[in-house]
């Protein structure tokens, strides 16, 4: 017997359910059925550009299993674009979670934004443009790892050009 799915977190709802090739009657069409866990991993990889061990985080996963499932998502995609198949989004075993979280590399600040509202452009305490997502933990600080911090990472790729 196989080991029961473990709740995923997601941070996005879609707008429609539905999508199929213009001009074919649904009734005439088979359909793709995506889950909610394969479209919230299409999003962060594909749509945020996420790799996969940050994506993986976020809807606390391991790595492995975040690859599983875009690579399922990819795989059902795929065949309802180039086999004219519709694609229905529904079910798998998820958390919707409504805010992220923020923290701004200036400052220090933590502060949450709703979800759908697109990357903020500054801190809200101070302006600067220097800031990540903050922890998955409210009111917890993850230790910091070694090494240069993203924001360190994308002046360093900046530089380089």
């Amino acid at each position: 017997m196989p080991r029961p799915f473990k709740c995923r977190k997601i941070y996005c709802s879609p707008k429609t359910d539905y999508f199929k090739p213009r001009a074919i009657p649904v009734s005439r069409l088979e359909v793709n059925n995506l889950t909610m866990d394969e479209l919230e991993a299409i999003r962060l990889a594909d749509l945020e550009g996420l790799y996969q061990e940050e994506a993986a985080k976020q809807m606390s996963v391991s790595r492995q299993t975040f690859g599983n499932i875009i690579r399922a998502a990819h795989r059902k995609i795929a065949d309802a674009l180039l086999n004219g198949k519709a694609i229905k989004i529904e079910g798998g075993v998820v958390a919707v979670q409504n805010e992220r979280s923020f923290k701004c590399v200036e400052c220090g600040k933590l502060w949450n934004e709703a979800y759908g509202t697109g990357r903020p452009t500054g801190c809200p305490y101070c302006k600067s443009r220097e800031f990540h997502r903050g922890s998955q933990e409210r009111g917890k600080e993850s230790p910091r790892p070694e090494g240069p911090g993203p924001a360190e990472m994308r002046r360093r790729r900046r530089n380089r050009r």
